[in-house]
């Protein structure tokens, strides 16, 4: 089971966070108004945030700790991060996109068909609608096998049918593979598919819903 405890303060402009979250929960949802800082509260996760100040724990292991002047890289947190803006190779076919992450063949078309992106492969990004994009990040970091995937609206481009679909098998997926989430969404029916605990950032503080 997954321990996170996140303690953070962090100011970016005139966003000023103090965040205090410790669960042992497998999923956990994030809401709150535009602006309200929960992409930057992924970020902290994520490692992505240096100027944040506190302490940062995953199952025992400190990622952030500013007191005791520890900062774990990014890069050697084994998280998988999909920011709302998909980032993926712009000369390389989805394909080439998944592959870049995925162990074998095998698993790259297993990911591809629980995303609804097979039909897909050959194509380039600049010929995916932004829905597709996402879906196709969102597969990669899967495939990438991280400890903490942490999600910014990765399905809010697609109509509410299909948004439900993917939740709930994404929540299956986490599940087989014991994969930690966080997710942030302003979708209730995305956020209920993934049965995940519910937390709400507002005014610069996050409490469970």
């Amino acid at each position: 089971m997954t321990t996170l405890q996140l303690d953070a303060k962090l100011e970016l402009g005139p966003l000023a966070l103090d965040l205090h979250l410790v669960t042992r929960a497998r999923r956990v949802v994030v809401d709150g108004p535009s602006g309200s800082g929960k992409s930057t509260c992924l970020r902290i996760l994520a490692g992505l945030e240096p100027a944040a100040q506190g302490k940062l724990v995953i199952d025992g292991n400190v990622w952030m700790d500013s007191a005791a002047r520890v900062h774990v890289p990014a890069w050697q947190r084994r998280v998988g991060w999909v920011p709302q803006d998909a980032l993926l190779f712009p000369h390389r076919r989805v394909r080439a996109n998944l592959a870049y992450a995925a162990p074998d063949d095998a698993a790259l078309h297993d990911v591809a068909r629980l995303l609804r992106v097979e039909p897909l492969l050959d194509r380039l990004p600049r010929n995916l609608s932004g829905g597709e994009r996402q879906r196709v990040a969102l597969g990669r970091a899967l495939l990438a096998r991280p400890r903490l995937l942490l999600l910014d609206e990765p399905f809010a481009a697609l109509d509410a049918p299909l948004r439900t679909e993917l939740a709930a098998a994404l929540a299956e997926h986490c599940t087989e593979h014991d994969l930690a989430v966080v997710l942030v969404t302003h979708d209730t029916a995305a956020a209920e598919a993934l049965d995940g605990e519910h937390w709400t950032l507002s005014g610069g503080r996050i409490a469970p819903r």
